[in-house]
């Protein structure tokens, strides 16, 4: 990347999530609202065959009754390919990780006998029972069974009508137009005056707004959905069992990566667990292709869960291409001197919260010398190939276990889980373990 590239794409990150730059957006946004009366809008995109959408629609009713908002519900198709690049372990991933989150959260998990996921017709059905209550104005109050119906077996949708091919297909088409034009390309999503808000996962940070705002009349009952972090609890044992392993499958390009890794590095040292690095390609090396609402979603995303982690973000250098290939190097080199968890966590800090160019000797250097080595061992590193083969083995690793993205964590034989949502879940098999 040359320096005027490198300079350009550094300052757009950094004024772009610039929490100051957010502040002002709903400052802006609700001075309007006041402006001219209007309703505070939430928008809700439902994807039928989601699982997500599943356990979203089941909170719809207490959201409309717990805020004094006006709920606008659409439905939308799946993402699109270079949005969901894998979309096989994407469903099957989703089913699992649904019903973990339906657990948490005291609801009804979608299920699919034999691992099948529901049929084309049953799908069918479902849509047009949905837009029939888009049209009738009852989607929110009737979201909910209409759902059930197709993910819980033996549940009958309550739909006293059902919408012609047509009306579906044109609801559909409207709602990923608005989608799209938002900023997004998932389902089971929340749109509320300029940010976006996905699944149960993110709902925290809607109504943590909508509380600020005044939209709350009883601030003080909890949260629907609140988040669910690491709380590195007392063990209950007199120590932590050895042998335990924690496998870290990540990417320098991945700024989830980069917030993940001081909890998971904190896990493993509380319960005693060794903790594996594996490195793997970027998806985008990888051939999968990233599109620009998915990519700006991210970087917004990842900005208000580093806020709310206490974690700077944002003066940032995308190490796509060169610099990840150079960081593997030198990072597989410090995991066989032992210090592998000390480079990635400098890599990670450098490239996307101190504004490190990892393609530069300059930027490598600063990144390696925080982690205690000099500028005579990255020389000595960098030629180095061998990562290709352990990065290789790695992908095949993640993949065997039906995920594909990372950060993803494995806790020793266990399931896989993905995403740095995810590490509560992590938290509990280590206690488990």
């Amino acid at each position: 990347m040359s320096a005027l590239k490198t300079q350009i794409a550094r300052n757009f990150v950094r004024v772009y999530t610039h929490p100051g730059l957010r502040r002002l957006r709903r400052a802006r946004a609700a001075l309007w609202r006041k402006i001219t009366g209007a309703s505070a809008q939430v928008h809700y995109f439902h994807q039928t065959d989601d699982p997500y959408s599943h356990l979203c629609a089941q909170v719809l009713g207490r959201l409309a009754a717990d805020y004094q908002v006006t709920l606008v519900p659409h439905l939308v198709s799946p993402p699109q390919d270079s949005a969901a690049p894998d979309r096989a372990r994407l469903a099957h991933w989703s089913l699992r990780d649904a019903a973990t989150l339906a657990q948490a959260y005291g609801l009804q998990a979608p299920q699919c006998p034999d691992g099948a996921l529901p049929s084309a017709p049953k799908v069918q059905a479902a849509e047009a029972a949905l837009a029939a209550a888009l049209d009738a104005g009852t989607f929110v109050a009737q979201a909910a069974s209409i759902s059930a119906g197709l993910w819980q077996p033996g549940a009958q949708a309550a739909a006293p009508a059902n919408a012609a091919p047509a009306r579906v297909a044109e609801c559909k088409a409207q709602g990923d137009t608005l989608r799209k034009r938002a900023g997004h390309y998932l389902g089971g999503t929340f749109y509320y005056a300029g940010e976006w808000y996905w699944g149960l996962d993110r709902l925290h940070f809607l109504e943590e707004r909508l509380r600020e705002e005044g939209l709350c009349p009883n601030p003080s009952a909890p949260l629907i959905a609140p988040v669910h972090e690491v709380a590195l609890a007392p063990l209950p044992g007199p120590g932590a069992a050895t042998g335990t392993t924690l496998d870290y499958f990540l990417s320098f390009r991945s700024p989830y990566t980069y917030l993940a890794l001081p909890r998971v590095r904190a896990l493993a040292a509380h319960h005693g667990a060794e903790l594996r690095l594996r490195f793997v390609l970027p998806m985008v090396m990888r051939g999968l292709p990233v599109p620009v609402e998915k990519r700006l979603y991210i970087v917004s995303d990842v900005a208000r869960e580093a806020q709310r982690l206490g974690m700077a973000f944002g003066n940032a250098v995308d190490p796509v291409g060169k610099p990840v290939e150079r960081g593997y190097a030198l990072l597989n080199r410090a995991i066989a001197a032992g210090k592998g968890i000390e480079f990635a966590a400098s890599f990670l800090q450098g490239v996307w919260a101190d504004g490190l160019d990892a393609g530069s000797d300059a930027g490598l250097n600063a990144i390696a010398a925080r982690a205690g080595f000099d500028a005579a061992w990255v020389q000595a590193a960098l030629p180095d190939t061998g990562w290709q083969a352990v990065a290789a083995a790695n992908r095949e690793d993640l993949l065997a276990q039906e995920l594909w993205g990372v950060p993803s964590f494995r806790v020793n034989d266990l399931p896989g889980h993905w995403g740095q949502d995810r590490l509560w879940v992590i938290e509990q098999e280590l206690g488990a373990a």
